[in-house]
């Protein structure tokens, strides 16, 4: 999956401006051993998200046996070159108080891999397509960005799965709505961003809609992320569909709104599936799976995903190149 990105400050001022309630303030967390204390963004619902550059992450240990799996040639060079995002969007991959630490659920995961691995983590943020580029040319060793497995992907890239991909139905805190499916949203006024799966599906639900005699879908875009969570305060709209992370985000933090649907990012064809992204037959698939399944399974996984609110998306299993999204016509 890919959407269209809210940095840091984007984000930071269309919560204050939608919600009125979020701050960036200092608390007394427990210091790093650089001494800063903790920069948190907390909203209404009292939920607390570390967005300073002392992170104090969730780390993994070394498994020998897993390790073992990483080729020699990458091995040998004691670290892991990961590909991010650069223009990234909280929780995934964005700038912290600083503007200079890389932090984020994605940095996180891939951190935990690394430790496993024995490696060090060398975070490396590029547009969406040098991510490809960095993999195809050998200059990464994996892409932890957000990236779904698709089928067509699957022909020049190997996967390790580790979140669900889901999509959100966001609406204005207490309205009593639930979205299930295609029925739900007839006659709504709900907002998307232009190009990604989740205007696709409102796209085809809307369209059902008409052919099952209900109210079409009213699909209203912005260009400000500032602008849709005004529109949605003031009633303008009944719902922003998006990536379910970044509502997930919102939602913990501004404290004006909530969830009320979740939806596969592949709509109703597959479960869409996060994967760790690497070059095919790059011959690290394995290890990034097993390191995975090392993490999940001994709980640090869990404790990632809940530091960042996205527990829904867990996974029991890390797959390797599961079914991905079906090929779309030209």
């Amino acid at each position: 999956m890919r959407s269209h990105p809210l940095n840091r400050r984007t984000l930071t001022t269309a919560l204050a401006l939608a919600g009125g309630s979020v701050l960036l303030t200092a608390c007394g967390g427990g210091a790093a051993s650089g001494g800063g204390s903790e920069q948190v963004a907390a909203g209404a619902t009292g939920r607390k998200i570390n967005i300073g550059p002392d992170q104090h992450r969730v780390h993994g240990t070394k498994d020998p046996e897993i390790a073992a799996l990483v080729p020699a040639r990458v091995r040998e060079t004691g670290a892991l070159r990961i590909g991010v995002s650069a223009d990234g969007s909280p929780p995934l991959t964005f700038h912290a108080t600083d503007d200079k630490t890389l932090i984020g659920v994605e940095e996180d995961l891939a951190t935990l891999v690394a430790d496993t691995l024995g490696l060090r983590p060398r975070f490396d943020p590029l547009s969406w397509e040098n991510l490809f580029v960095g993999l195809d040319s050998g200059k990464l060793d994996a892409v932890f960005s957000n990236v779904t497995v698709t089928e067509e992907r699957k022909e020049k890239y190997d996967f390790a799965t580790y979140r669900l991909d889901q999509l959100a139905m966001e609406a204005k805190k207490g309205s009593g709505w639930r979205v299930r499916g295609p029925k739900d949203v007839a006659g709504r006024t709900i907002a998307v961003d232009s190009g990604t799966n989740q205007e696709k599906i409102l796209v085809d639900w809307s369209k059902e809609n008409e052919k099952a005699g209900r109210e079409p879908v009213g699909i209203k875009y912005f260009h400000k992320p500032s602008d849709t969570y005004l529109a949605l305060q003031s009633g303008r709209l009944d719902g922003f569909f998006g990536p379910n992370p970044t509502a997930a985000y919102h939602v913990n933090t501004a404290g004006q709104t909530e969830i009320v649907g979740t939806f596969s990012g592949g709509g109703d064809r597959v479960q869409g599936k996060i994967a760790a992204t690497t070059k095919k037959g790059s011959g690290l698939v394995k290890a990034y799976a097993a390191a995975l399944q090392k993490v999940i399974d001994n709980g640090r996984y869990g404790k990632v995903l809940a530091r960042w609110g996205l527990t829904g998306e867990h996974l029991k299993t890390s797959q390797v190149n599961p079914p991905g999204l079906p090929r779309t016509a030209n």
